[in-house]
């Protein structure tokens, strides 16, 4: 099947435990802290846009992006009305490209774990920098390798829901820190027969030295990394980390193409 294709069709049911209130009043408190109170904002893997719409609420000029047009349909049909200046693009974070600069990105829902390489991560942080405005910031969140060795491990999950079932099969690959999903679908049809769908998902967990290095060299300090929902230094059994980064005003700065 395609990629995110049936994926998307029960992405909020399997998100449905995510505190997407709390997730977007924290990313409110960041930005407001950091003097961002208004402007234009985007966000990278919008998916179907439940962040996005919550800091559209919140006041903020939003652009959602995200590679699947799936997604993305959903995303817009649940902003017709009240969120129709929502733009929302359809590219691949790696080699977005926007009109100009923006206020503030964030990218969140351990989205940056699926970038596997370094090369990925170097490229998107190099484009963040590039389509910030001075001293804009850039938030993102990320999955940790405790989460990935200790919690999910090489666990199974399964979830009933009216439309269907859903099982998780985990693998963790400690040498590359990378944890391993099969996604098993059975999405109930409307003859009341299941019909089957498996995609596998991969996300690798980085050490925050490596994150530092990798902003810094796209011209973004790294002004804070904390535990989730917090403002506490990371501990030892966090499962998922913040990272604030700021731009590193540059004269004539240019875009990367």
């Amino acid at each position: 099947m395609d990629k995110y294709t049936d994926f998307a069709s029960v992405y909020d049911i399997l998100m449905s435990h995510i505190p997407y209130d709390e997730w977007a009043d924290y990313i409110e408190e960041i930005l407001k802290r950091n003097g961002i109170d208004k402007g234009l904002v985007l966000e990278l893997g919008c998916g179907t846009g439940a962040m996005t719409r919550r800091m559209a609420a919140k006041g903020y000029d939003m652009i959602g992006l995200d590679i699947s047009e799936d997604m993305l349909s959903i995303a817009r049909q649940r902003s017709e009305g009240a969120y129709d200046d929502i733009l929302y693009l359809c590219q691949d974070m790696r080699d977005f490209e926007l009109y100009g600069t923006v206020a503030a990105i964030f990218c969140v829902c351990d989205t940056i774990n699926y970038l596997l390489t370094q090369e990925d991560l170097s490229r998107v942080f190099n484009l963040a920098g590039n389509y910030l405005d001075p001293g804009g910031l850039f938030i993102f969140d990320m999955d940790t390798g405790y989460l990935y060795e200790e919690v999910l491990g090489n666990s199974i999950n399964v979830m009933h829901h009216e439309q269907g079932s859903f099982i998780w099969e985990n693998a963790f690959y400690p040498d590359e820190m990378i944890n391993e999903v099969n996604l098993t679908l059975f999405l109930k049809q409307d003859n009341s027969l299941y019909k089957k769908h498996e995609e596998t998902h991969v996300r690798r967990a980085y050490d925050l030295k490596t994150i530092r290095t990798l902003l810094d060299e796209a011209g973004l300090d790294m002004v804070g990394a904390y535990h989730e929902l917090s403002f506490e230094e990371p501990r030892a059994d966090s499962e998922r980390i913040y990272v604030v980064a700021k731009e590193r005003h540059r004269p004539n700065k240019l875009y990367v193409k």
